[in-house]
Formats: structure tokens, sequence, C-alpha cells
């Protein structure tokens, strides 16, 4: 039994507004796990699992996503864990290798996204977020914008009603994150805004505007997880890095009994999985250099630092006013642009994460590079509901293959 995972390879495709290129999923796929295999340093032969994680494709369409990489007859496990599934394919990839079943494993996700699949609704079936939806609609009932936006604007709504957080505060989040995605040349977005430009943008609902919401996109993204033996027979140890903890989190009764949209939106979930990644890697918060997070609308981001510890509860917009969560501040929180800016594909949003995380820890990460960085966090949240959260360490000081001299 192996019981440590690695990062081996990663590798994703741009993100970009549904259509802008005139690609199938499949070709997406391809994109991503070819260049995640060339980066590893394998072929596709010697993968022996397959997670493929998206929530709009059809069914089983992880087989045909991987088909035109290679037809192995590998096993291929199907994901769908809403906003939260890229992660949730990499957890499946790190256990299957934590336990012996594999030695290469591959985690791929991928999205081609509508309006229409976003824009929910009340009805009267049973849909994944009716217990989330019931809180928000004897409070606040169900207006015209996309269903997500509506949950979120009523959490930065009761954020600034309970401690006083600004629109200003919460613009701040968007303009740190497109400002660093103007160094990311995979980002759907690359352009600077300023606070002003941020609050009159177009209204989306309750304080927030467009440019602080993510908006719907095409991508794919993949990763190749390798145990211990697989990278030291390979001679990989200087460049793979280390998947030290993970914690994959559902509702409690605690998102819905406060009936508070902060907590409905997923903030308990983050609080304990963040806490337990912390816990397991023998860390703290203040441990961690630089931190993607899901900044699916701006009021998460602020809502995310304070359930991480990041900060006091109700002191999130400060703290995003502060500078403390860009380059040369305490952390450096999505370099990537996050959500907002580089782009949100469902399927795809968790392995954009970990190929951030590992070129910054690898010292890869080009103009968005944040120095020194040792240890990171992903956390990919998704309602319905699940958090995701992995902590990342940077490939050992390789003094000889077999002796490292580890952080």
């Amino acid at each position: 039994m192996s019981d440590r995972a690695f990062v081996a390879g990663v590798g994703m495709t741009k993100f970009d507004k549904p259509g802008a290129r005139q690609v199938t999923y499949p070709e997406l796929v391809a994109e991503a796990v070819s260049q995640a295999l060339v980066d590893a340093g394998i072929s596709y032969d010697q993968v022996q699992r397959a997670a493929a994680g998206y929530v709009f494709q059809p069914s089983a369409a992880g087989q045909r996503a991987l088909y035109d990489v290679g037809l192995t007859g590998i096993p291929v496990v199907n994901v769908n864990n809403n906003c939260a599934t890229g992660s949730t394919a990499l957890m499946l990839a790190t256990e299957w290798v934590r336990s012996g079943l594999a030695d290469v494993a591959l985690a791929v996700g991928f999205e081609q996204m509508t309006k229409s699949a976003m824009q929910g609704g009340t009805g009267t079936a049973v849909t994944t977020v009716d217990r989330h939806l019931d809180i928000m609609t004897r409070m606040h009932g169900f207006g015209a914008a996309p269903m997500t936006a509506q949950f979120f604007g009523h959490a930065a709504a009761e954020h600034m009603q309970r401690f006083g957080t600004t629109a200003e505060q919460l613009a701040a989040v968007a303009v740190k994150n497109h400002e660093h995605s103007v160094r990311n040349p995979l980002a759907q977005f690359q352009n600077p805004y300023t606070i002003e430009q941020v609050l009159n943008d177009k209204p989306v609902h309750g304080p927030l505007t467009r440019s602080q919401c993510s908006p719907i996109s095409d991508g794919a993204a993949a990763a190749v997880v390798v145990s211990e033996r697989f990278a030291r027979a390979r001679k990989l140890m200087g460049r793979t890095v280390e998947i030290i903890a993970q914690s994959l989190v559902t509702d409690t009764v605690a998102s819905f009994e406060s009936e508070s949209m902060i907590d409905t939106v997923g903030a308990p979930m983050s609080r304990t999985a963040v806490q337990q990644v912390l816990d397991t890697g023998g860390v703290t918060i203040d441990d961690i250099d630089v931190i993607e997070l899901h900044d699916c609308f701006s009021i998460n981001e602020i809502i995310t630092c304070e359930a991480m510890g990041m900060c006091a509860a109700g002191e999130g917009g400060k703290l995003a006013q502060s500078g403390a969560t860009t380059y040369g501040g305490k952390w450096v929180v999505n370099p990537s642009g996050g959500l907002i800016s580089k782009g949100h594909p469902l399927g795809a949003t968790g392995l954009a994460q970990c190929a951030e995380l590992t070129w910054q820890l690898r010292g890869e990460a080009g103009e968005r590079q944040v120095q020194g960085a040792r240890v990171a966090l992903a956390h990919n949240l998704g309602l319905g509901g699940a958090c995701a959260v992995t902590l990342y360490r940077a490939p050992s000081l390789t003094t000889a293959e077999g002796k490292t001299n580890d952080r």
C-alpha cells in the first residue's frame, strides 16, 4: 500500500466563452490530457484508472471523452458533484493511488456550458438544491436572475447588513482577481478593472454586478497522479507536487438550521473541510503561501477567507481591501484570476486549480509566480452540496534520488 500521492503532470485548455472555439468536448479533453501526459513524461497506456468529471455533458461522457486519447480498456469512473466535480475526480484518483489500486491515475474535468443549463428554477420536482431553495424562497422569494446569483447575492446582502461590509469591499475582490488574470494567458478574461468599473457594471442580483460573477465557460483540465514508488522509479521526485491532504465535506444541519444565506451557500462546509486538511497536514492557515479559492461570486471569496481562519468572521471585506490576499501580502489568493476572471467550466474548475498550484509550487507560473511558494491550498465548492479542499506541498529539495530534504 502507498500512503503518498503526487501530481506528476497537469494540463488545461484556455477557458473560453461558450462557442468561442468550434471544438467538441472530446477535443477539449484530448488537449488537456495530452498536456498532462507530456508533463508527466508518460504515455496513456501507463494510466491504470481514470476519473472523468463533468456536470452538463451526457451520461458516460467520460468514456467518450477519453476514447480519442486511447482505447486501453481501463476503468473510467464518471463524476458529477456540481461545481466541486473536478476536485472530486482528483480525490478519487488520489485515493486509488494511496490505496495501492493504481500507480498511475488520471483525473480530468471538462465542460461545455449554456445559459439555459445555469438558469435553474423553483419547479415542483425534487432538485439537488431544494433544501437551499426552500430557505431562500421563504426569506427572499425567487427572482429573475440565475439561481446561483440569487443565492450569493442574498448572502452578500446579509453580510453587508450583519457586518457592515461595503459594496467597495465586494468590488475589491473582483478588482484583485481580474488584475491577476492579466498575467494568465489561459484565462477567459484578461483585462483589469477599477473599483468604479466593477461597481458601475451591469447589476446581476443584490449588490453583485457582472464583473463580480463567474461566467459560463468551456474548457478542460487534467492531472496525472502517481505513487511514490512510480515517481522514484522514474526519477520524478524533484518535480512532483505532493498531495498532503484532502477533504470532501457535504452539507450538515448547520447549512440550514440558522436560516442564514451565508451558511446556506456553504460556509460551514468550507470551515470543516479546510480545518480537516490543515489538521491532517500538520499546518496552519498562516503556513499557506498560495491559495486557489472558489470565488464563483465576489462574496464567496470573502465568506471563504473567514471560514478558513484568514480573518475573523465579518472581517473578510476588510481583508480584501487590505492587500493581504495579493502579491506582497500575507497570502496570494487566486493568482490565476479565480473563477471570476479565469472562467468556470464547472467540471474543469477543481483541476484547473490543481494545475495552477502545481505550476506555482514548481516555480513555473511565469509572470504570476508567487515567489518562494512551498505550501498551497485549493478550495472547490459545489452547492447541493460538496466542498473539496486539497493541500499541496512543493517538490522535495532533492539532494540525490531517494534522499530528500523536505520542508
